[in-house]
């Protein structure tokens, strides 16, 4: 296998047949070693992540896929913790989109004269470009139209397909008893131009609590399991 890109929380190869393989790793994004799914680095690292963000991953890209939304998901070796997957073509030089259902983290950082934290948010989404460098910027729907990174109708097929699947993923949590509050994801398209759902759906992406209290990464994934 060809080493094709290294990335904070999984790795890139190509296969011969011409997918590739994700080999998931057990970085988190985060800050000053607390997790955050909004964070654009590595923050801390924790033993058998990598593991449980696959195992989910599968767990959710068969229900989406069930519902008729497209993913990149082939099938996974979980004991070699690696996903094959469709190629795809990120949008621009990366695009990463948010839901979020409350106002938490870097959103309440920005927005925090305008909302009380943790206030009810309608499913809102929010798409920034991957650049470490600059933070992540927002970017709006006329900006990526008119940079040329998507056309007005993947962004409005990225908009819905991103707030189908966070309710498909919030629905499931909340029959284990925990509440979304947001979630990370990454899309690009096919060949044909059609978006799909990349990357992954885990614990490390996603921000839960349970009777009020964060629910940490590996503890999610061991409630959602249980």
């Amino acid at each position: 296998m060809e080493k094709v890109y290294t990335g904070k929380t999984k790795d890139v190869y190509a296969l011969d047949n011409g997918h590739y393989l994700l080999k998931f790793k057990d970085d988190c994004t985060g800050k000053d070693g607390v997790f955050d799914p909004g964070e654009n680095a590595v923050g801390l690292t924790i033993d058998g992540i990598g593991d449980v963000n696959l195992r989910m991953s599968v767990y959710f890209f068969e229900k989406v896929n069930a519902a008729g939304i497209l993913t990149h998901f082939v099938s996974a070796d979980l004991k070699e913790t690696t996903m094959e997957v469709l190629p795809a073509k990120v949008f621009g030089k990366g695009l990463e989109v948010i839901c979020r259902y409350k106002a938490v983290g870097s959103f309440f950082r920005r927005y925090g004269d305008y909302i009380e934290e943790g206030a009810d948010l309608p499913a809102y989404v929010e798409m920034t470009f991957k650049n470490d460098a600059k933070g992540d910027p927002l970017v709006t729907e006329d900006g990526l139209v008119d940079l040329g990174v998507m056309s007005h109708e993947q962004y409005a097929d990225t908009k819905a397909m991103t707030q189908k699947i966070t309710a498909i993923v919030a629905e499931e949590l909340a029959k284990k008893g925990l509440v979304l509050y947001d979630i990370k994801f990454e899309f690009g398209y096919d060949k044909d131009g059609r978006v799909m759902l990349i990357d992954e759906i885990s614990s490390g992406n996603m921000r839960v609590y349970k009777d009020g209290e964060y629910v940490d990464p590996v503890t999610l994934s061991k409630l959602f399991f249980a």
